[in-house]
C-alpha cells in the first residue's frame, strides 16, 4: 500500500472571536492510498499555517512540504513516515506548527493502520487497558462568578461528575479569581469535582498562592497556571502546592514532555494528540506511568481528536479522567457522525476500525475555506 495524496482542509465558522476556543476553526488532514483506504486526522494549531506546511512546494532536501515528503511511502510504516517528515521540515518545522502538522498526519496514519487491519487503533498501540473513562465537562469560565455558578449547575444537572472551567477572566484580580472558583463549587455542589484551568496567567509564587486559596474549595487540579516554558517555576510550584498541578497541552515533542515530568515534577501531564500525535501521546503516557505520575488528554476540537484521545488513553495503563469539550460549535459536535455520548458519567472508546469515526462530508463542505 502506498500514499497517493495528503490534503489539508481548513474549516472555519463564519464568526471567530478572540476567546480561547479551538472549536471555532480547525485543520483536517486527509491521507489517501492506492488501496482505497483513507485516513483522517486533525490539528489543534493555526489552521492556515498547518495547511501551508502540508502543501509547501519543494525548496530543497530539508525544506519540503509534508505532502511531497509522504507521497509514495507505505502508510503502515508510521515511524518511517514520521522520520521522513522530520527530515523534510528540518529547516522550518522541528518544533511548533511543524510538529503540529506532523501530529495530524500521525492521527491519519493510525486511522489507516486500524482500517487496514480491521481493528481499533488502540489494539495496534497495545491496548486496551480500559475502554471507558470518566468524562469531565470542559468549558470556559463565565464572564462573571455568577455566570460560572450557573454553568456549573447546568452541567452538574446533565450528569457530569467533574467540570473544568478555563481561561476567560481568570488572572484579572485576586478577588475575582477566588470568586470564580468559589461560585463554580457552589453551582456544582459538593459531589462534583471542580478542575481549574488558569490559562498561563501567573508566576510560580502567585500560582502557589492561588493553589493555597483554591484548596479550600477542594479542586481536583490546577491546570496551566504558568507559561509553558517555565519548567523551573513548575518545579517550585509542584513541590509546594497543596493541590495537584497539571499542564502539557502546549507541547508537541516527547523531550519537552519528559522535561516537564522529570524536571518540573508535574502531577498530571496532558498531551494533545492534535499537537503531538497519537504515537507521542502514548509514549508520554507510558513515561508518566513509569514515573508514578498521571496522564489525561487535552482535547478541545472535533470528534476526530476526541476519538484519537480515547485510543491514546486506552493504550496506557492508568487513564482516569477524560477531557470532554462542551463548546457550542458544529465543528465540535457535528463533524463526525459519532457523537460520543456520556453514559453514567463515562465516555467509551470507539470500537470501529482505525479511529472509529466517519466524517460528515457535507459539514466539511459547508465550512471549508478554499
Amino acid at each position: 500500500m502506498k500514499i497517493t495524496r495528503v490534503s489539508a482542509h481548513y474549516l472555519r465558522l463564519p464568526d471567530v472571536t478572540a476567546r480561547c476556543d479551538g472549536t471555532q476553526d480547525t485543520c483536517l488532514i486527509q491521507i489517501e492510498t492506492d488501496a482505497g483506504i483513507t485516513g483522517w486526522g486533525e490539528v489543534d494549531s493555526a489552521p492556515t499555517v498547518v495547511k501551508a506546511v502540508v502543501e509547501a512546494p519543494l525548496s530543497h532536501q530539508i525544506s519540503n512540504g509534508l505532502a511531497n515528503a509522504l507521497e509514495g511511502l507505505d502508510p503502515l510504516a508510521i515511524d518511517v513516515c514520521g522520520a521522513r517528515m522530520l527530515d523534510a521540515a528540518n529547516y522550518y518545522g522541528r518544533v511548533g506548527v511543524g510538529t503540529h502538522a506532523m501530529a495530524g498526519v500521525n492521527l491519519a496514519l493510525w486511522d489507516i493502520a486500524g482500517k487496514a487491519h480491521n481493528c481499533p487503533a488502540y489494539q495496534l498501540l497495545g491496548g486496551p487497558y480500559q475502554t471507558k473513562f470518566r468524562a469531565y465537562c470542559s468549558i470556559l469560565f463565565g464572564d462573571t462568578p455568577q455566570e460560572t455558578s450557573e454553568l456549573a449547575r447546568r452541567f452538574a444537572d446533565e450528569g457530569f461528575t467533574a467540570i473544568k472551567f478555563g481561561w476567560g477572566p481568570m488572572g484579572q484580580s485576586e478577588k475575582n479569581d477566588i470568586a470564580l472558583v468559589r461560585e463554580a463549587r457552589k453551582g456544582a455542589g459538593a459531589d462534583v469535582d471542580i478542575l481549574v484551568d488558569a490559562g498561563q496567567v501567573w508566576d510560580w509564587k502567585t500560582g502557589l498562592k492561588r493553589a493555597e486559596q483554591f484548596a479550600e474549595y477542594g479542586i481536583f487540579w490546577l491546570e496551566e497556571p504558568l507559561y509553558p516554558e517555565d519548567v523551573e517555576g513548575y518545579a517550585c510550584l509542584c513541590e509546594r502546592s497543596p493541590v495537584p498541578i497539571a499542564t502539557g497541552e502546549a507541547e508537541s515533542r516527547y523531550r519537552d514532555f519528559e522535561r516537564l515530568l522529570v524536571e518540573g515534577h508535574l502531577d498530571w501531564v496532558q498531551p494533545d494528540p492534535g499537537r503531538c500525535g497519537l504515537s507521542t501521546m502514548v509514549e508520554v503516557g507510558r513515561l508518566a506511568h513509569r514515573l508514578h505520575r498521571k496522564v489525561a488528554n487535552h482535547s478541545f476540537k472535533s470528534g476526530i481528536t476526541i476519538a484519537a484521545s480515547l485510543h491514546g488513553l486506552a493504550a496506557v495503563p492508568h487513564g482516569e479522567v477524560f477531557e470532554y469539550c462542551m463548546a457550542d460549535s458544529p465543528l465540535r459536535h457535528d463533524l463526525t457522525h459519532e457523537k460520543f455520548a456520556v453514559v453514567d458519567g463515562y465516555v467509551h472508546v470507539p470500537e470501529g476500525p482505525g479511529l472509529g469515526v466517519t466524517i460528515d462530508e457535507a459539514l466539511v463542505e459547508k465550512y471549508l475555506v478554499n
